[in-house]
């Protein structure tokens, strides 16, 4: 018996392969979750309500990313050549019959800043995608297997669930994530390192919504001071004054109406205190840390106080510079590859920063600085500007 396990061992060990290219790591970070769902550390619903839909710095911010990311006009390149038509191009430009594509992206981009992540379903043929869909993130969950890499996608909706299955060649979905340093599997959202700005921006709001509905004036004390020297009412007298407070003398359509007390009763009107002084700064302050999470600068948005740009013009170009611009090239460059492995061409989707009317003044120098380069070839200018050998169209 113990032979015979001897043998089926050494059998087994030749069988085995020699190498196997994995990470040393993944299946110790799989380890306790293989075969099972891995939910996101973060309730994407409830961020998504509080800090996009209830909130109008969360909501204008991730709106201005989106849009002018979606906004931007794409090149298809490999090489050797860009590329006026091509089968990925034609796809991109129509994604499916509901939407095109600045809807397809805005709706991805929106994703990615609302979650952290974005997902992308390829409706393949035997001749590869026909159509692209952009997934809600808060319905899809990562099943990983034993080496720490997705071996299927769930998607649920209602108490239904869909499973994509990744197996050899082309994944059905494209997984786009921020980084995150403390998750394997899911992307570090904006919205979630600006929820402490966002509540105390959205508390603001709905303070300065109680102050109006008290007529927008500070809170006062009603004294009592009996004839015969009692300080308290009695029961119904108390009851009596407070459905009056109530009904005569509270909410906007009250606003300066005069009350009337009756003897023994004496308004003493309450100002504001210095943390009431303070408030306004202390709502600027948490719509500038928001704008700031989302890489929006404040002047953008309209908030006051902010001189960290000379004019809207400058700020503008850093907006693009540093936060439409690193997005659009990321996400574009997984969609490239990842639709390139349907049909096994490298190819390099990116945006066209010649028409990008906010880097118009840097492009315009660079194009000189390189055209006045006597000493380099047509060739190397090319490259330097990110452009191919060949032009669009040349064979």
């Amino acid at each position: 018996m113990f032979d015979f396990l001897k043998r089926s061992d050494v059998e087994t060990a030749q069988a085995a392969p020699s190498e196997v290219k994995a990470s040393a790591t993944g299946k110790i970070a799989a380890w306790g979750a293989a075969g099972r769902t891995v939910w996101g550390a973060r309730d994407a619903a409830s961020l998504t309500r509080v800090g996009f839909t209830a909130n109008p710095v969360g909501f204008r911010a991730v709106k201005m990313i989106a849009e002018a990311a979606a906004a931007l006009p794409l090149v298809l390149q490999d090489d050797v050549r860009r590329y006026d038509s091509h089968p990925v191009m034609d796809l991109i430009q129509r994604p499916n019959g509901a939407q095109g594509r600045a809807e397809l992206f805005e709706a991805l981009f929106g994703q990615l800043l609302l979650t952290g992540n974005g997902y992308v379903e390829a409706v393949a043929s035997e001749d590869g995608p026909v159509e692209l869909h952009v997934l809600r993130s808060d319905r899809m969950s990562i099943v990983p297997g034993a080496d720490g890499w997705p071996v299927a996608y769930d998607y649920t909706v209602g108490g239904r669930k869909h499973r994509f299955a990744v197996g050899e060649g082309a994944s059905p979905i494209c997984h786009i994530k921020s980084f995150h340093p403390q998750d394997d599997h899911y992307g570090l959202s904006p919205m979630q390192a600006a929820a402490t700005a966002l509540d105390v921006h959205n508390a603001a709001s709905r303070w300065s919504k109680a102050l109006l509905d008290n007529a927008a004036r500070p809170s006062g004390a009603i004294v009592y001071r009996g004839a015969d020297g009692q300080s308290q009412l009695s029961s119904d007298q108390y009851d009596r004054l407070l459905h009056e407070m109530e009904t005569q003398h509270q909410g906007a359509k009250n606003a300066g109406r005069p009350m009337l007390l009756e003897g023994g009763l004496d308004w003493k009107p309450m100002g504001f205190s210095p943390s009431d002084m303070e408030f306004l700064k202390t709502k600027e302050g948490a719509a500038r840390e928001i704008a700031i999470a989302f890489g929006v600068p404040p002047m953008l948005l309209g908030i006051q106080g902010d001189a960290t740009y000379a004019n809207y013009q400058e700020a503008n170009r850093a907006f693009y510079r540093l936060t439409v611009l690193p997005l659009v090239t990321r996400v574009t460059g997984a969609i490239a590859d990842w639709l390139g492995d349907f049909s096994g061409e490298r190819i390099d989707l990116k945006p066209d920063l010649d028409q990008v009317p906010a880097l118009a003044s840097e492009r315009d120098a660079q194009w000189k600085r390189v055209g006045e380069a006597s000493f380099l070839t047509d060739a190397e200018k090319r490259h330097l500007l990110g452009l191919p050998a060949l032009e669009v169209g040349d064979e």
